[in-house]
């Protein structure tokens, strides 16, 4: 094997910067308001009800959960550009609307129909129609790297952007940014020449019956589900929290700007002992307790700023490590066959938690009291605690995959067979119709040689 088939070539590095870049902008549009919005929202007629404060803040996780599996299923049948045409197009026509919106309840309709411009699953296809298998794990990276890169970002710009445009302003930025992907989309991504069905990125109407029976899988979404909920309920109470300091909305980013660049430093020692030591569950518990810890000290220091920064820190290092290890964990558990409708179940399974929280939250701070949110999510977190304890520790395994020269259903057959015999191979799927074989191995032990024998010729290496 040559170093050039690990390698991106020219087309390849350009579609997934160019997908990496539109997955950014799109997410940007999401997350820029966070820090801001709870503080706007309580001056808008109608927004002195935080139950509506909460439904606008998290209403675009509901049509997001709802709506994204459908629309990488449409993307397999209408072409993936179209699908993510139409979803930016929605989302600039709800950024436009929440941007021009003059009570809550417009709001709550812009930030609606913003989740119902759901492109994520269509972008991961088009991805993998772009890639060859060699090189697909590092466009997928790419992307989930752009995703932690804008949330930091967007922590840290939207109080400075916000003190020259205001949360309108940011609404309006969103819709352009959703014009500007939409010329990526046109001019910068490659139209793929092939459009089928991936099993390693895509959800299949077959596979839900096998994932949503699975305890362990289960145990994952519950905590996407609570992390993306506890995040929300946080941004409904800290705005609050800081201005009663004394710190105005547009210093807010004196406290995000360390607070996420310390964190980001903080979390990598955690995910390198985690993976390369195989201590996958022992870190994640720990983070979930750091994520408790945090809630904890945000409720009793809340009226000092030096403590509120530092409960902060604690949650966001806590936060990027289970933002990490989470999608990590759904690959290492869930069946090769089975992997790409685990991921769009744990991604819907996400943005419902997102709604959830900021729902939740609200109806908290209106009818018990702003501390109440608080309290709500350290409940949240000790029921995932003792739900994620009974997780049996994942094995030490990686996936690896293999192009396969064109075969038949019965010679795939054969060699799944033989490649599941071999020394430290723990699972094999091979899918003639895609010319893969999927293998989950030990990260030690593992018979490579073996295996590149029984492939068939031509076959290649995919790291």
């Amino acid at each position: 094997m040559t170093i050039a088939q690990f390698s991106m070539n020219p087309a390849e590095k350009r579609a997934s910067y160019g997908l990496a870049g539109i997955y950014g902008l799109r997410m940007l549009g999401l997350f820029i308001i966070l820090p801001v919005f709870a503080l706007y929202a309580s001056h808008l007629p109608g927004g002195e009800n935080h139950t509506l404060m909460g439904l606008a803040l998290g209403a675009y996780g509901l049509t997001q959960a709802i709506l994204q599996i459908p629309a990488g299923w449409l993307s397999d049948r209408y072409g993936r550009k179209p699908v993510i045409y139409a979803g930016l197009v929605v989302f600039a026509i709800g950024s436009l609307i929440a941007a021009s919106a003059d009570s809550i309840y417009g709001v709550i309709l812009g930030r609606t129909i913003q989740g119902a411009g759901a492109i994520n699953a269509a972008v991961m296809a088009l991805t993998a129609d772009l890639t060859r298998e060699e090189v697909r794990t590092k466009a997928m990276a790419m992307i989930g790297m752009t995703i932690g890169l804008t949330f930091s970002f967007s922590l840290i710009l939207s109080p400075v952007l916000n003190q020259w445009m205001g949360v309108p302003g940011l609404f309006a930025l969103t819709g352009i940014l959703s014009v500007v992907a939409i010329l990526l989309v046109r001019f910068i991504i490659p139209n793929p020449k092939l459009t089928h069905f991936h099993s390693d990125t895509e959800a299949s109407g077959k596979k839900f019956r096998e994932v949503l029976r699975n305890p362990d899988l289960l145990r994952l979404d519950f905590g996407i589900f609570s992390l993306h909920a506890i995040l929300m309920s946080v941004f409904m109470q800290v705005p609050f929290i800081l201005e009663s300091n004394g710190l105005p909305v547009t210093g807010h980013w004196k406290i995000y700007l360390p607070v996420m660049l310390i964190a980001f430093i903080l979390m990598v020692p955690p995910i390198i002992i985690a993976e390369k030591k195989a201590k996958m569950k022992p870190i994640f518990l720990l983070a979930i307790a750091l994520a408790l810890g945090a809630q904890g000290l945000l409720l009793a220091g809340q009226h000092s700023l030096w403590l509120v920064a530092f409960a902060l820190l604690v949650f966001f290092t806590a936060f990027n490590i289970l933002e990490a290890t989470l999608p990590s964990l759904i690959s290492k558990i869930a069946p090769l066959a089975a992997k790409g409708t685990a991921m769009g179940v744990y991604s819907s399974v996400q943005f419902f938690g997102a709604f959830f929280g900021a729902s939740m939250g609200g109806v908290l701070m209106q009818f018990v009291g702003h501390d109440s949110v608080l309290l709500f999510s350290m409940l949240l977190l000790a029921t995932w605690l003792l739900v994620a304890s009974g997780m049996r520790p994942p094995k030490a395994v990686t996936t690896k995959l293999y192009h396969l020269a064109p075969l038949s259903d019965t010679a795939g057959q054969q060699l799944q067979q033989q490649l599941a015999a071999i020394q430290g191979v723990h699972e094999v799927v091979v899918i003639a119709s895609e010319e893969i074989a999927c293998l989950k191995v030990e990260m030690s032990g593992f018979d490579e040689e073996k295996v590149q024998q029984l492939v068939l010729k031509g076959t290649q290496y995919v790291g």
